[in-house]
């Protein structure tokens, strides 16, 4: 790919083009990809892009303490907690308290949020099959790969203090 330094240049980045940084080009089509699931999911099941994560990964997954969702999500605490509110509120999670440690919030689909998470994830999987449709097979296979390798090289290192 040819990397178009004339913006950077302009604007004094020269030798750098964010349109070719990989951390904003993978950060700008996850933000793209969550908008189209949120419109997904906003105009049929009334979700933010955040409450849709939090179901799908307590569909997935079965109930947890918050702490786990903020994990496996990469949401921030702030989001995650209005995300939580809202689930409440619309019924679709409840929270209580974990048997080993009372200050853990313990968060669980209800039946509701199950038909929810049943409902969106074949929309889910027909919007993520909409957009990896511009990729060839082998593309799509080079993709997982690569992507497994960054998620691999990324991760954050265990804390073995604890």
């Amino acid at each position: 790919m040819a990397r178009s330094n004339s913006a950077a240049a302009a604007l004094g980045g020269e030798g750098f083009d964010l349109g070719t940084f990989l951390p904003f080009r993978i950060s700008a089509l996850a933000n793209r990809l969550a908008r189209r699931l949120a419109r997904i999911s906003g105009a049929r099941f009334q979700l933010t892009a955040p409450e849709w994560r939090i179901i799908a990964v307590l569909g997935q997954f079965g109930a947890m303490q918050n702490h786990l969702v903020i994990e496996i999500t990469c949401l921030d605490p702030v989001r995650m907690s209005r995300a939580v509110s809202g689930l409440l509120h619309k019924g679709y999670i409840t929270r209580g308290e974990t048997p080993e440690d009372r200050r853990c919030a313990m968060i669980e689909l209800t039946e509701a949020g199950r038909g929810v998470f049943d409902a969106i994830i074949p929309l889910a999987i027909e919007a993520e099959e909409s957009a990896l449709a511009a990729a060839s097979a082998a593309d799509r296979e080079a993709l997982e790969r690569i992507l497994t390798k960054l998620e691999q090289a990324t991760q954050e290192p265990e804390d073995e203090a604890g």
